[in-house]
C-alpha cells in the first residue's frame, strides 16, 4: 500500500464521521416533497458554534478526499 492510499481511507473514515455528526437542517425528502406547509429544501439556515465548526472541518476534509483521488489518479 501507497502512502496515499493510506490518507485516502484516513480522509475517507474522517468525513464519514463528520457527515454523521452533523444535525439534520430538514424534515428530510418527505418533508420537503410532502405536504409540508413550510419548504425547507434550499432553506438558508445559519449555521452557529459547534455545527459551524463541524460543517467547515467537514468541507475542508471533502476538499482534501477530492485532492488524494486526483493525485492517485495522475500518480497511478
Amino acid at each position: 500500500m501507497n502512502v496515499l492510499d493510506i490518507l485516502l481511507m484516513i480522509s475517507a473514515v474522517i468525513l464519514i464521521i463528520l457527515s454523521l455528526l452533523q444535525s439534520g437542517k430538514s424534515n428530510g425528502l418527505s418533508g420537503a416533497f410532502g405536504g409540508s406547509d413550510d419548504l425547507s429544501l434550499f432553506a438558508n439556515v445559519k449555521e452557529r458554534g459547534s455545527e459551524k465548526v463541524i460543517s467547515n472541518i467537514t468541507l475542508i476534509c471533502g476538499i482534501a478526499f477530492f485532492a488524494l483521488v486526483i493525485i492517485i489518479r495522475i500518480v497511478s
